[in-house]
């Protein structure tokens, strides 16, 4: 008899080219997926390319605030990841626009074609929050549950890796100031995952391995103080720095006028979220609704961080470790 090939299914990414979203490519792709990865520039998506074989990766473009780019975007997909966010507001930009309305759009997308649904929120998302980044990550939660009632929602705490936006920039601070700023005092806590732990577990989502209409929190093994982290940061890049306190209402004066940038070091509305710790909440380790309920092993920042910080020591990658 003559063997029948079945095509691989489809899963389409939503702000796939992003830094979450490449690790969670690459893990698709090693499952053998087509993957469809939807971003408003996939001419700079070129980067995908080599995480699949040839023809695996094929980017398209989409914009979560046009419905119909939307609709198209997810023609044919057996399973739709959405990982869209900002971290601040910019021209047409806004947090309602791609935390809410975006994900609206996308689960009604979905369902509309029958595909299955994983969704990226984040640690702190809360209806009541001062902060509109919470507060809309929250809503657009809502909204997918609403639209989905088995969709897979994942909050994650802070995104460690290669290409992250936390730790690689206060140790490019590190290699030019001779202080880090401690806003509120670097009493807030975190859980820092590994951005490759949550890439597994929207893989293992996507597989069907994952029980729908949850919330899931991801954080890593360590529950550490922005102090703590700092700390950790600079011992892995060998660099000695003062940690100088910043008060509440100095860092928000600081924000209102970086907030300006086209790229602002920091915002008001993240001095407020700054305010709430970032971690696993108890009733989600006393239910299993984390990454070792899942079967994913977190990886602590103590092996990963070394592994591409190193470019931020004084002497690079074969520089000896200083006397303490």
């Amino acid at each position: 008899m003559t063997e029948v090939l079945q095509t691989p299914k489809l899963v389409v990414v939503f702000g796939g080219s992003g830094f979450v979203g490449r690790h969670v490519v690459r893990a698709l792709a090693k499952r053998g997926y087509r993957i469809r990865v939807a971003c408003r520039r996939p001419d700079l998506a070129g980067h995908l390319q080599p995480l699949g074989n040839v023809g695996q990766i094929q980017p398209v473009q989409a914009n979560v605030r046009v419905r119909w780019s939307v609709d198209r975007a997810v023609q044919g997909a057996d399973h739709v990841v959405n990982l869209v966010a900002i971290l601040h507001e910019s021209g047409r930009q806004r947090f309602g626009a791609v935390h809410e309305f975006g994900a609206r759009a996308i689960a009604e997308a979905a369902r509309a074609v029958g595909a299955g649904l994983t969704h990226i929120s984040a640690l702190g998302a809360d209806l009541n929050s001062q902060s509109n980044y919470a507060r809309t990550k929250a809503l657009g939660e809502k909204a997918v549950l609403e639209t989905i009632e088995d969709a897979v929602i994942f909050r994650p705490s802070i995104n460690f890796g290669p290409e992250d936006r936390f730790f690689n920039r206060f140790a490019s601070m590190a290699r030019l100031s001779p202080v880090l700023p401690l806003i509120g005092g670097g009493q807030t806590k975190f859980q820092p995952v590994y951005v490759g732990d949550v890439a597994e577990a929207v893989a293992r989502s996507v597989e069907g391995e994952v029980k729908g209409g949850q919330i899931y929190e991801l954080g890593g093994p360590q529950v550490l103080t922005f102090k703590q982290c700092m700390a950790e940061m600079l011992a892995v890049i060998d660099r000695k720095r003062f940690l100088v306190p910043v008060p509440w209402w100095v860092a928000n004066m600081q924000a209102s006028i970086l907030g300006l940038l086209p790229n602002p070091l920091l915002t008001k509305d993240q001095v407020l979220q700054l305010r709430e710790h970032n971690i696993v909440s108890d009733a989600a380790a006393r239910d299993n609704r984390t990454l070792t309920g899942i079967g994913i092993q977190p990886q602590s920042i103590g092996s990963v961080l070394p592994s591409y910080l190193w470019r931020y020591r004084a002497a690079g990658q074969f520089q000896r470790k200083s006397a303490a």
